[in-house]
């Protein structure tokens, strides 16, 4: 899967909302912060990308239980790199924080039925997955350790932000999201 532009309009549209939403709303003023989150938002408009952590056998995984089990396999291997294990954290916290902010009735849904995810706090779950990304990260890489620190840190302001992000396209004009994701490359 390719991924998106940067001058689509789709991810224009994201990085606008988040970036009135956290500045205006909530007076988070970080352009690194709005910029990751906006990415988060247009990346994970393809399914793939929220799965795209597979087991050994090339299986998605779509469950937090499933992927820390898959870093406790990893852990019994000698040659695996911590920087595998923190792409691994990072994407939990980035799959525990688009959950957790913008569809968080679907967390309901979860405890409700036999996953593995029913007993999960997604927000303890992101915010450890940040810190520990943080740590297994390299200060030159992207996004840096400063950044997962600040997901974790504050991972509640994110959410809630998220979930104000997800009311303005929900309430903005009926086009502009439709013509913002009509051509998806």
């Amino acid at each position: 899967m390719k991924p998106i532009r940067e001058d689509h309009a789709l991810r224009q549209f994201f990085r606008g909302l988040v970036e009135n939403v956290f500045t205006d709303d909530l007076g988070m003023c970080s352009p690194a912060l709005s910029d990751y989150l906006s990415d988060l938002l247009t990346e994970f408009i393809h399914v793939d990308r929220l799965r795209m952590i597979r087991d050994a056998d090339g299986k998605p995984l779509d469950q937090i239980a499933e992927m820390l089990a898959l870093i406790v396999e990893i852990d019994d291997e000698t040659t695996t790199s911590a920087c595998r294990k923190g792409r691994i954290y990072r994407h939990i916290g980035d799959y525990s924080l688009f959950w957790t902010g913008v569809y968080p009735e679907s967390l309901c849904h979860r405890r409700v039925t036999h996953t593995k995810d029913r007993l999960l706090d997604y927000t303890r779950q992101g915010k450890r997955s940040y810190a520990i990304a943080s740590g297994l990260t390299r200060e030159d890489s992207v996004p840096p350790p400063a950044l997962l620190r600040q997901l974790s840190d504050n991972f509640e302001s994110c959410a809630h932000g998220l979930e104000l992000v997800r009311e303005e396209w929900e309430h903005s004009s009926p086009d502009s999201f439709h013509r913002a994701s009509a051509i998806l490359l």
